[in-house]
């Protein structure tokens, strides 16, 4: 699967994947404003068994297909607890 992958200001090491290429329609509205400055990073082929560096490819794909997105994010913040409050429209 292709993605479109943004460096994100606010934080060292966080980043948004996208599905499609500036397309930050899904991202929620508070999140989005949370993000600071987005410069593109790179468009990258994303498959299940490819290795990525801190992510789980099979969750980035999962959370692509479902959301529109993904958040790569700096902390200890479980990934799967935020995109299930985002799936639950708590954020």
């Amino acid at each position: 699967m292709k993605s479109y992958i943004y460096r994100c200001s606010r934080k060292p090491d966080m980043y948004i994947y996208l599905a499609e290429e500036d397309d930050f329609s899904n991202v929620p509205k508070n999140i989005f404003n949370s993000l600071g400055i987005i410069t593109f990073a790179m468009e990258l082929e994303i498959s299940p068994d490819k290795k990525l560096a801190r992510e789980d490819p099979v969750k980035v794909i999962g959370n692509l297909k479902e959301h529109g997105f993904h958040l790569q994010l700096p902390d200890q913040t479980p990934i799967e607890e935020l995109m299930a409050q985002i799936a639950a429209k708590k954020i």
